[in-house]
């Protein structure tokens, strides 16, 4: 199928593969769902998207999440250890319980 901006399109049925962000399972694109870290995946322009296997997807919460992905990143998600991460995110949040 292709789109009316002359890209293509993978459409259902697809034989392509994607792996899963959060368990890293290779799986074919309609056995995945996309993942936008913004938010907002029904604004496709210039967006390259992620995926999550089905299992992984339903295990997500679907709450909205405004300021979450940029909360993280200031908290250094991915980019320092596990502790320090922690600490820095509930000094953020304001999570008294963890501290």
């Amino acid at each position: 199928m292709i789109p009316m901006n002359g890209r293509e399109f993978i459409g259902r049925g697809s034989t392509d593969e994607v792996v899963c962000i959060a368990c890293g399972e290779t799986v074919t694109r309609s056995d995945a769902r996309e993942y936008d870290k913004y938010g907002d995946r029904w604004s496709r322009e210039g967006k390259e998207f992620e995926f999550l296997c089905k299992p992984c997807h339903r295990a997500c919460c679907h709450q909205p999440r405004d300021g979450l992905e940029a909360t993280l990143c200031r908290a250094g998600a991915g980019e320092t250890d596990r502790r320090s991460f922690l600490r820095r995110y509930c000094e953020m949040t304001g999570d008294a319980a963890t501290k």
